[in-house]
C-alpha cells in the first residue's frame, strides 16, 4: 500500500510538471491562476505536497488536461504530449 501511494505521488508530481511545461507556463503563473503559492506548486512537482481534490481540479482546468491525465502513468502523458524528455 505504501509503495503504491509513493508511486502515485511521484506520478502525479511528474505529470503536473509535464502538463505545466507543455502549456508553456511557469510555476509562478500556474500558482497565480490556481490561487496557491509558487512554493506549493514546486512542492507538488517534487512530490512533497498532497493536493486536495479541489486543487487537482483547478490544476487540470488551468492546464487544460483531464484530471485523470494527472494521475496517469507518466509515460502515457508524455507520449500523449509528444515529449517524453521532460
Amino acid at each position: 500500500m505504501t509503495q503504491d501511494y509513493e508511486q502515485l505521488k511521484k506520478r502525479l508530481a511528474l505529470n503536473i510538471k509535464i502538463a505545466r511545461k507543455t502549456a508553456k507556463m511557469s510555476q509562478e503563473a500556474l500558482a497565480l491562476n490556481a490561487d496557491v503559492d509558487r512554493t506549493y506548486v514546486s512542492q507538488l512537482e517534487r512530490g512533497i505536497a498532497n493536493p486536495s481534490l479541489l486543487i487537482l481540479c483547478r490544476l487540470a482546468d488551468i492546464l487544460q488536461v483531464d484530471i485523470l491525465d494527472l494521475l496517469a502513468r507518466s509515460t502515457d502523458m508524455a507520449s500523449h504530449e509528444g515529449d517524453s524528455s521532460i
